[in-house]
């Protein structure tokens, strides 16, 4: 799930500018709205947050993942204040993202307990 939003976020940031460029038209602005942009990083902070603690208290109690994202969110956050840089921060937020995602997936399809479904 964590993966799957830390995707979303990234399609949203790099494809709704060009998808919805029309928007104006009908008097609708999402694209560079500070609430919306503000909305959906919370949004992707809850859910990757909630996926972390759950590998972490149920898998593996590695640290790794969680510093990981919390760095990618540092970036995720720079890019809302520094606007010269914000396609570099972005790139860089989501690659650590999801790869604190993709390392919290491997940390818990490695751990004995990985399903409960696993048989021992």
């Amino acid at each position: 799930m964590g993966i799957a939003t830390s995707v979303l976020c990234a399609i949203h940031c790099a494809l709704l500018p060009v998808i919805m460029s029309s928007l104006p038209i009908f008097g609708i602005n999402i694209v560079h709205n500070v609430f919306f942009e503000w909305g959906m990083i919370v949004l992707a902070f809850m859910v990757g947050s909630y996926s972390l603690y759950h590998g972490f208290i149920r898998h593996h109690r590695s640290f790794q993942p969680i510093l990981i994202f919390s760095l990618g969110f540092v970036f995720l956050v720079l890019k809302q204040f520094y606007h010269e840089f914000e396609f570099s921060f972005l790139a860089i937020a989501v690659i650590l993202i999801i790869s604190a995602h993709y390392y919290n997936y491997r940390l818990c399809h490695a751990s004995k307990c990985a399903s409960p479904h696993h048989k021992h």
